[in-house]
């Protein structure tokens, strides 16, 4: 019997979210996905845009994200924007249901990846940014740019 390599393998990164969030607190969570979304997922088929998630009747959901129909697939493709379920413990569910709803915070994917050949995403409780955040950010990474340049020299 051979045990399963321990490997992630990152298939998608959500560079937008930390762009326009200040991610606060982070969850692992499986996907309930069908057969050729896996297929699709792992050749990379897949975009973020304005995905989010949502709990309802004590399930969370992950709306918005693209996987895009599976090009070998036949009558058994899937809906590429429909709504999936998020696979979390109920304790999990339940922290993040009260905290997004008490701070006014936001659940975002922030990556997809697989983990023993399975497609997990990374989601992460987080606060919008401003403008001036956004600012701050960006004088910050030109900064420690120069710096490592200088030092470089």
């Amino acid at each position: 019997m051979k045990d399963k390599e321990n490997t992630n393998t990152t298939l998608l990164q959500n560079k937008k979210a930390f762009h326009d969030f200040e991610v606060l607190e982070r969850f692992e969570a499986g996907l309930e996905l069908k057969g050729t979304e896996v297929k699709s997922c792992k050749i990379r088929n897949l975009s973020f845009a304005d995905a989010f998630a949502k709990v309802e009747n004590g399930e969370m959901f992950l709306y918005n994200v693209n996987i895009s129909p599976y090009d070998h697939g036949n009558i058994f493709n899937h809906d590429p924007k429909r709504k999936r379920k998020l696979l979390l413990h109920k304790k999990e569910i339940l922290k993040i249901f009260q905290k997004a709803r008490e701070r006014g915070l936001t659940v975002v994917p922030l990556s997809f990846y697989l983990k023993n050949g399975k497609v997990k995403v990374q989601i992460g409780l987080a606060k919008g940014k401003t403008r001036g955040d956004k600012r701050d950010n960006l004088r910050k990474k030109e900064d420690n740019m120069a710096i490592k340049r200088a030092m470089s020299r």
